[in-house]
């Protein structure tokens, strides 16, 4: 029998844009969500001209647009907003990012909406949420990563707070998203009833900061920047090998720094009671650092690696992206995934995000070109006509 997606069956309407909410649809178009993207006629999704491109063909639209049927429709004219609720009438979910009071401004508020369609989940996903001093602010994933306490405590001791190179409250946020979503579904399962998503960007990636509130509610500390080591646990750190290969070490259980300290030659520390917990063998990171990284630098990486593993001590090299290509365990797992595109060919990506031996994910297509499927969607599920079409292009509607 064949395997059904997890989503099978659920439309989303993704109006959203750069970065949390696109990507949150793609999430959920890759287990099996019939995702509809809405486009502006003119401009696009912005991520069509975001990053590098090859023979004109933007890469980062090509990853964040797969599994989705794209469509334009300018939703400030009053007939795209009439034919926006004529999709919603029959979706299940909405994805917007739009600055609070933007829909409704277009008489396409989620009381509006719910009204049409009782059913339906309204994700809305914004830097700052839908209330509070901020929310009218323009934001983006930089600002959560600055406000949350992210980069508070990332880089060296000395230098300056460091921000990601990449997405990364946006990524956070649109996996947070997308299980808020499949919550959301849930729920209507048992009720009948939609409902109203509510997610600020600043709020995933302040939960993944763990304990730091609990710590200033309850001790009136601050954690400060540390580099690469921990204040919980110690050895904890990047070290380079003797043939120039660096490698990253952790010992967040007790037993593993205990033989990562025996496999270094240093066992007479176990017995110093400074070594029993995690966070005072942290005080004592320089010594265990020296301890460590003396060793590591007197081999090569691979017999490094080799002996830590004989120890059952966690270690890993650092990647950068081409050791990722051919690192064994991301191709034993299919992290990686070869899919056709019709301008490049056979493009490397992500994979779905998890395996489901039951309801698997899966990745259909890379990201259509503008409006690729305004027939198909507006034809065939709406019934417009070629004179409804060709008048709703020359009005400035599609």
């Amino acid at each position: 029998m064949e395997l059904q997606p997890a989503l099978a069956g659920i439309t989303v309407v993704d109006v959203s844009t750069l970065f949390a909410g696109p990507l949150a649809a793609t999430i959920l178009g890759d287990f099996g969500a019939d995702v509809i993207k809405i486009e502006h006629p003119a401009k696009g999704d912005p991520s069509r001209g975001h990053g590098p491109a090859k023979n004109g063909v933007p890469l980062w639209w090509t990853l964040l647009g797969r599994n989705k049927r794209c469509v334009t429709l300018n939703l400030s004219r009053p007939a795209g907003a009439e034919l926006l609720k004529r999709l919603l009438a029959g979706a299940d979910v909405l994805i917007e990012n739009f600055r609070p009071g933007t829909l409704e401004r277009w008489g396409l508020g989620p009381d509006v909406l719910l009204e049409l369609n009782p059913r339906l989940v309204v994700a809305r996903v914004t830097a700052f949420g839908q209330f509070g001093p901020y929310a009218s602010r323009p934001g983006f994933g930089t600002l959560a990563e600055a406000m949350s306490g992210f980069a508070a405590i990332t880089g060296q001791p000395d230098g300056p707070p460091t921000l990601p190179p990449f997405g990364l409250a946006d990524g956070i946020a649109a996996i947070a998203t997308a299980q808020a979503v499949t919550t959301a579904l849930l729920a209507r399962h048992a009720t009948g009833s939609g409902q109203v998503i509510d997610l600020a960007i600043i709020e995933p990636i302040l939960t993944l900061l763990g304990m730091q509130p609990m710590v200033y509610d309850q001790l009136g500390t601050v954690q400060g920047r540390t580099g690469n080591r921990s204040v919980n646990n110690a050895p904890r750190n990047t070290y380079r090998s003797r043939d120039g290969k660096w490698l990253a070490v952790s010992t967040s259980a007790q037993a593993v720094a205990e033989r990562v300290l025996r496999l270094v030659g240093h066992p007479e520390v176990l017995d110093e009671p400074w070594f029993a917990a995690g966070a005072t063998r942290a005080q004592h990171a320089d010594l265990l650092d020296t301890y460590v990284g003396d060793w590591i630098a007197a081999r090569d990486a691979a017999d490094v690696i080799v002996a830590f593993e004989a120890a059952e001590a966690a270690i890993a090299p650092i990647h950068d992206i081409a050791d990722v290509f051919t690192d064994p365990q991301y191709a034993a797992l299919g992290t990686l995934r070869a899919v056709e595109d019709p301008a490049l060919g056979p493009v490397r990506m992500q994979n779905v995000l998890y395996r489901m031996s039951a309801t698997p994910g899966d990745i259909k297509w890379t990201g259509p070109a503008l409006g690729a499927h305004n027939d198909e969607i507006y034809r065939d599920r709406l019934g417009l006509t070629t004179d409804d079409l060709d008048q709703l292009h020359a009005d400035g509607v599609l």
